[in-house]
């Protein structure tokens, strides 16, 4: 089994920064691919960032290339994602999720385990 815990979620204006962390435990194997999802009301959740343990890899959407950072410190079994240039319609809950790898990293399903979110909001 694995738990992740988000936090870091908050109330910013557009253009200012966050950084949501995720906390890690349980089977490493099972959490080599740790990716950030995020919703919106009434939309589908959508994929924001990952990062390979194994690989040293990241992956992001398009839509926040350049703006969000995902990292991890593997000591502390915990990935990060900085949120910069934050704009309107980067606003949902971010959840954070875990996979052993073997399905991806972009789609939901390819993820075994997940957070209970933490809640972004951006004012304009």
């Amino acid at each position: 089994q694995v738990q992740l815990v988000e936090s870091g979620g908050g109330l910013v204006q557009a253009g200012d920064s966050l950084r949501l962390s995720c906390a890690a435990s349980g089977r490493t194997s099972a959490r080599d691919i740790m990716g950030w999802f995020r919703q919106a009301p009434g939309k589908e959740r959508e994929f924001v960032a990952a990062i390979s343990w194994s690989l040293s890899t990241t992956y992001y959407a398009d839509s926040v290339k350049g703006r969000f950072t995902i990292s991890g410190d593997n000591a502390k079994n915990t990935v990060y994602l900085q949120m910069n240039s934050l704009k309107p319609e980067d606003m949902g809950v971010y959840y954070c999720a875990a996979s052993a790898g073997s399905r991806g990293y972009l789609y939901a399903l390819g993820y075994d385990y997940w957070g209970q979110g933490t809640q972004v909001t951006v004012s304009s």
